[in-house]
This record gives C-alpha cells, sequence and structure tokens, in this order.
C-alpha cells in the first residue's frame, strides 16, 4: 500500500470529486501526511484554505497518484504542516491572511500577502515587518524594491552581506495581490476562464488550460479532440516565446546584449505567428472550459510553420555563440548553485527543478492528452546553476519546436467547443507551464457557478529557493539569479 492510499483509507471520500481523489481527513491523519512529505514519500502540490477547511495536494513519490486531503476546521485552527515541511510556510502564511485559519506549531506567523492596507488586515499587518536578523562581522543590510529601475513587476528583496557575498537574502511579495480567488466566488464558468488567464499574464494559456481542465473534470465531460490539441499548440507556442525572452534576458544580465537582441527577435515573431493564428498575441481567452474560443485561423497553421523554420534557421548559432562566449560562461558557470535536495524538497517544478535533478514534468508524468500521444524527451541536469537552467530551456526551445510540428501534422477536424452542464461538483487539474507545473481546484455549486478555486503557480515553490540559490554568491550576480529563475511575482501574489 503506498502511503497516498494509505492516508485516503483513513478519510471519508468525497464521491463527486475528478479525477483524483479526495477525503476528508483526521487531525492525526494530516500530521501523517505531513511526516510522509518530510520524509519525501510525497511531493506537496498545494495547501490552501476556506473558513472552515484546509486542503493539502498531494503526489505519491511510489506510486505517481494525485489526491486532496481536506481538514475540517471549525475553530479556525489547524496543525502545521510548515513545522515539519518547510516549503509549506508559505502557503500557511497566506491561509491566514486570505481565510484567517491558523498553522498551529507554525514556526513564522508573519502576514505574507497582507500588507495591512486591506479593509480588514489583521493587527499585526499594518506594524514594521520584521525581516530575520543574520549574524556575523562586519554584515550590512541592502534593501531593494518594492519598486525597481525596470518595468517590472514590484517585490522587496533584503540582502545581508559582508563585503560584496550575500549572506542571506530574504523576499518580501504580496506587492500585487488582486483578490483572484475572492472574484472567482460566485462567477461564471466563462468569467472565472478569463480571472483564470489574468493570473500571470506570461502563462494565460497554461492557467485557462489548467482551469478549463478542472472544470471540465468537475463536470465530466470531455473537451472535443480538436480543442485539445489546439490547446497544446498555444501552449507550445506560449513556453518558446517566455523561453526565447528567458535566454536573452539572463545573457542581459551578464552584459551579453547581443544575445538579448537575437532572442527577442524571435520572441516577436513567436508573438506575430500566435497573433495570426489566434488573433492575439499572448492567445488570452482562446482556451475556455469545454473547449476553445476560437480555432486556428485559415493562414495560422502557414504562420506557425514558417515560425518553426525561421527558429530552426537562427536558433542553433545563437545556441553556440552562447556556448562559445567565454565571458558569459564566466558569469553562468557555478553562479547561484540550487542543490538537488532543495528542489527535492520543494518540489521545484519547470527548468528551476530540472536544472537541479528534479525530473518531472507534468506533460509527461501526468500524461495528460494529447501529450500522452507526442514524442518529446524531458531533459534535466545535476549541476544547478545559472547555465544549467539556460541549458534546459535551451533543450526545451528544441522539444517544443518539434512538438509544435508534431501537432500541426496531426492536428484533427471536428468542433472546437462542447456546451457545459450544471452540476454541483469538484475537478483538480495539474498543467506544465513554461516555468513549472500550475495547480487549480474548483468546486462549482447547484448554479454551474465557481463556489470556491484555488490557483497556484510553480512560483510559490522557486522563490524560497532563490533565496538558497544566491547565498555566496556577489550581490551584483542577483540579477543574473533571479532572472534564472524568473519567478512570477503576479502568479505568487493572485
Amino acid at each position: 500500500m503506498t502511503v497516498l492510499s494509505e492516508l485516503l483509507a483513513k478519510g471519508k471520500r468525497v464521491a463527486a470529486h475528478r479525477p483524483a481523489p479526495r477525503a476528508v481527513v483526521d487531525a492525526a491523519t494530516w500530521m501523517q501526511a505531513a511526516h510522509a512529505l518530510a520524509d519525501e514519500r510525497a511531493t506537496l502540490l498545494g495547501l490552501w484554505g476556506e473558513r472552515d477547511a484546509a486542503h493539502m495536494a498531494l503526489r505519491d513519490g511510489e506510486s505517481g497518484d494525485v489526491a486532496v486531503l481536506s481538514l475540517a476546521c471549525p475553530s479556525g485552527r489547524f496543525p502545521s504542516v510548515a513545522a515539519v515541511h518547510p516549503p509549506a510556510q508559505r502557503l500557511e502564511r497566506a491561509m491566514r491572511d486570505l481565510y484567517g485559519l491558523i498553522a498551529e506549531g507554525a514556526s513564522d506567523a508573519r502576514p505574507w500577502l497582507d500588507h495591512g492596507k486591506w479593509p480588514h488586515s489583521r493587527p499585526d499587518a499594518a506594524a514594521p515587518y520584521e525581516f530575520r536578523p543574520a549574524e556575523g562581522e562586519s554584515l550590512h543590510r541592502i534593501p531593494v524594491g518594492p519598486v525597481h529601475a525596470g518595468i517590472i513587476e514590484p517585490g522587496h528583496f533584503r540582502f545581508t552581506a559582508g563585503g560584496e557575498t550575500v549572506v542571506r537574502l530574504e523576499e518580501r511579495l504580496g506587492y500585487a495581490h488582486k483578490g483572484i480567488e475572492g472574484l472567482m466566488a460566485g462567477a461564471t464558468l466563462e468569467r472565472g476562464a478569463q480571472l483564470a488567464g489574468r493570473v500571470s499574464g506570461d502563462s494565460t494559456v497554461a492557467y485557462a488550460i489548467a482551469f478549463a481542465r478542472a472544470a471540465e473534470a468537475a463536470l465530466a465531460i470531455d473537451a472535443p479532440s480538436r480543442a485539445i490539441w489546439l490547446r497544446a499548440l498555444m501552449a507550445e507556442l506560449e513556453r518558446l516565446a517566455n523561453h526565447f525572452g528567458d535566454i536573452g534576458a539572463i545573457c542581459n544580465d551578464a552584459a551579453f546584449a547581443l544575445m538579448h537582441a537575437h532572442t527577442g527577435v524571435l520572441r516577436e515573431q513567436v508573438l506575430r505567428a500566435s497573433d495570426a493564428a489566434f488573433g492575439h498575441r499572448l492567445m488570452r481567452d482562446g482556451v475556455v472550459p469545454g473547449g476553445v474560443a476560437r480555432d486556428l485561423a485559415p493562414d495560422g497553421s502557414a504562420a506557425i510553420r514558417a515560425l518553426v523554420a525561421e527558429a530552426r534557421r537562427r536558433f542553433p548559432a545563437l545556441i553556440k555563440l552562447y556556448d562559445d562566449t567565454a565571458s558569459l560562461q564566466d558569469r553562468t558557470v557555478a553562479t547561484g548553485y540550487l542543490r538537488p535536495e532543495l528542489a527535492r524538497q520543494y518540489g521545484a517544478g519547470g527548468y528551476v527543478g530540472r536544472a537541479s535533478g528534479r525530473d518531472f514534468d507534468a506533460r509527461r508524468d501526468l500524461a495528460y492528452a494529447p501529450y500522452d500521444q507526442l514524442r518529446f524527451t524531458v531533459s534535466k541536469r545535476g549541476d544547478g546553476d545559472v547555465n544549467a537552467r539556460v541549458w534546459i530551456r535551451i533543450r526545451e526551445v528544441e522539444q517544443s519546436l518539434d512538438l509544435v510540428e508534431q501537432i500541426l501534422d496531426r492536428l484533427p477536424d471536428g468542433a472546437t467547443r462542447v456546451d457545459l452542464p450544471r452540476d454541483a461538483s469538484e475537478g483538480l487539474a495539474l498543467v506544465e507551464g513554461f516555468r513549472g507545473d500550475v495547480l487549480v481546484w474548483l468546486r462549482l455549486g447547484d448554479d454551474g457557478r465557481i463556489a470556491r478555486c484555488h490557483l497556484r503557480d510553480s512560483s510559490w515553490f522557486q522563490w524560497p529557493l532563490l533565496e538558497a540559490a544566491i547565498e555566496g554568491n556577489i550581490v551584483a550576480d542577483f540579477p543574473l539569479c533571479n532572472k534564472s529563475f524568473n519567478c512570477s511575482y503576479s502568479g505568487h501574489d493572485l
């Protein structure tokens, strides 16, 4: 018996939860699950709450199965998962800010998303935020943000350094909080899909697919085959645009602007092809529950094939340029090293995890359609530095180009959308976005409207790892390390 099946056997199953099971458990079983996470017999996929309950999504380390455990919290309290499994810490702090749930036994009860500006802020949220101290001789602190020199999202970084060497980094986020989960409550599925697509603009397709799949799972329906393949086509175009942009931006932060210019051209070509094919450069609102909002434009296939041909022609020379530039390698190799054990502990997704040896990709390991019918390779490395994260992106660009061609070659005919029934039910979906896995949990009411929706960006488990990766590096290398992670502020802050 796997650890997940053992935990589920101790709880009461919720009937209308699909495709993964959900069970209501007691506090002892809840903590048994927490210890399974601490022992790496399971991976934490999500932790969220509502006024009278806490929920935890896990993936079994042996079988790979996924399940949700729920704990009733009539007193507004629950045993802290973070007390034994640190990756849960910020999630628990957010649960208190958003729903008033208190994690008993937690080592950190500071506000996280609440900055003391909400109408019903916690009493301690408006007080000066206490950053963790670091001890040692001749240490000094450097505050950076939340307003930055570039046109980027807000986040505060508090460095403690000895000379130029970073001894400790602590982040404070939440400046981009927009109340997505509150706006979801009572919304129609159509409105919910729009909100999901606006959680993090660079991942609008990934979020929309995750939301649509959660809704379809809850309603026990399947989107048409053509719609499913079109979704994958949009997802791979989104992956290409972001990876091209990231590779260039990382090089730019190492003062190698030439790569930034060339990859910027490729990114722009992806966006133009996406616009030609789906009517929007980011393909926003293209994916909806039940299918897709619009079919591939008549000249869309030709535009995408031309893009693939151009990328195949230009990208190999850029790879060689990156690999042969000694001054660039000097900045990226051995910089921002993330230990493999930390990547495993935090369940780091995407290029952050795969560059540090964590071999997980939701497209392959959860095998959702149409990826279960496509050929692709998931690359991983063990060196865990900025250079490794660049190379994972490079390999994923190559695989995405292959996937785009496969999808266009095999794109089925037929309908692109089906009508949705109304049913009080629940659904869970996990989708591979460009920076890692995106989770959506959805509960529908009898009227077909959203009763509760939780969306979890992969950045929740990546931001803390950036703090670990920067230690021992010089302050001037932080932009390079930060961009190599490229965590989402907006996706984290909801």
